[in-house]
């Protein structure tokens, strides 16, 4: 297949393109900068330039692939807009796809959060039977709001789009990572000097490496069904206790 991806240089997506081009795949990603272009180039992909604010080029990129994997995002609108300006453009992008996909059964795969489905109000573990919960304007200033995207996206399907959604877990984890929850968690115990956890530190976190999300991502491309909700996730949760006194080494601070 001919696959379109964003965030190709971001932590899962330089994870999806090896996973795709070892499986045969062509894959095209985008990239708004030398650096990004060659950092591309060094993982087998070839370089489409542009950026997500070009919707016409997303649509037309997306046309002329057989599939797309959608992990990008407007990063640089956090410090301004906050998580309601980085949802209303990836809710751009992904209408801008659906437009371009439509009527043609081609698979679109973008990715979600392990906590749309509000498991903490379950009373119980979410699957991947559970929808992503109401998001939109109503929860301005939330993480909730970036739920639209996955209703969104997994919508598609009724316009003749093989679209659906993998759910990262809380903790996505791999050496490379940089701006994960991980990374955020050991910098609060470096800059506090303690590792410190709620309760007993039994309670459990979501994790998966993100070379086997990255392949939950193909796999979703290749064979999922439309309109399907996706987990990547392990097996078994992790004790936080367990992550935070595993390795001084990673934490670099004292237990």
């Amino acid at each position: 297949m001919r696959v379109f991806v964003t965030g190709g240089t971001g932590h899962s997506g330089s994870h999806i393109i090896p996973e795709l081009i070892a499986a045969g795949h062509e894959v095209t990603s985008l990239a708004r900068s030398d650096p990004s272009a060659a950092a591309l180039s060094a993982l087998g992909a070839k370089v489409r330039r542009g950026d997500l604010e070009d919707l016409d080029g997303l649509k037309e990129a997306a046309a002329d692939s057989d599939g797309v994997i959608h992990v990008g995002f407007r990063r640089d609108l956090l410090p301004s807009g906050g998580i309601d300006a980085v949802t209303a453009a990836e809710l751009s992008v992904v209408l801008a796809f659906g437009e371009a996909l439509a009527g043609t059964g081609k698979p679109l795969v973008a990715a979600g959060s392990i906590g749309s489905p509000g498991w903490e109000n379950l009373g119980r573990p979410a699957t991947e039977q559970d929808p992503a919960l109401p998001g939109g304007d109503e929860y301005s200033g939330t993480l909730r709001v970036r739920n639209v995207v996955e209703t969104t996206v997994v919508g598609l399907a009724e316009q003749g789009v093989r679209s659906s959604i993998v759910r990262l877990a809380t903790i996505a984890h791999s050496t490379t990572d940089s701006a994960g929850f991980l990374p955020l968690l050991i910098a609060l115990a470096k800059a506090k000097g303690v590792v410190g956890y709620p309760g007993d530190g039994a309670n459990l976190w979501q994790a998966v490496h993100i070379r086997d999300a990255a392949s939950l991502f193909r796999l979703a491309l290749e064979k999922g069904p439309a309109g399907k909700y996706w987990h990547a996730i392990e097996d078994e949760g992790i004790p936080f206790r367990v992550i935070a006194e595993a390795s001084p080494a990673v934490w670099a601070c004292p237990p």
